[in-house]
């Protein structure tokens, strides 16, 4: 027990300052506490059946870990401006696209029934020309020449251009 007393008194100032200069921007109090978390937690989950080979290394991990999390918490706790702000971003994104989706929607529906056809079928069911031009018996070029102009009608609309 004399040995582990003075493995950690010798240590102790060793493990604060490599804590300092992981949190260079903290108080010296903060660094100790630190430490002295680290070996509480050491103590506490002590597991006398699995050895530690080499006690200083684990100790150095643990010093890092530890800032690392309290380094982690700080950056997501953030402000109540900042939650409340990205909320309202986040509604404000939503709604965007909400009313996005709804605009071209829309548009679609203003479409002629065989401009609409031929949208919805390249566009949403995923369906080639080819396959389309054999079914409906249409040549390739016109289905070609449908979509086009209703992309342009759906692109002025949704532009507000004429």
């Amino acid at each position: 027990m004399a040995k582990i007393n003075e493995f950690f008194r010798t240590e102790y100032s060793r493990w604060v300052r490599f804590v300092r200069r992981l949190i260079d921007d903290a108080a010296d109090r903060d660094a100790e506490d630190i430490v002295q978390d680290v070996m509480l937690g050491l103590f506490d989950k002590a597991d006398v059946t699995a050895p530690i080979e080499n006690l200083s290394a684990y100790i150095y991990r643990a010093l890092r870990n530890r800032v690392t999390d309290m380094f982690r918490r700080k950056r997501d706790a953030g402000s109540l401006f900042e939650l409340v702000h990205e909320s309202v971003e986040d509604a404000a994104n939503t709604l965007e696209k909400k009313e996005s989706r709804e605009s071209v929607v829309k548009a679609i529906e203003n479409l002629s029934d065989e401009q609409r056809a031929v949208v919805i079928a390249t566009e949403f069911e995923d369906r080639s020309f080819r396959e389309l031009s054999e079914e409906w018996e249409i040549p390739i070029g016109t289905l070609l020449a449908r979509k086009s102009r209703a992309l342009r009608k759906i692109k002025s609309e949704l532009t507000g251009s004429v």
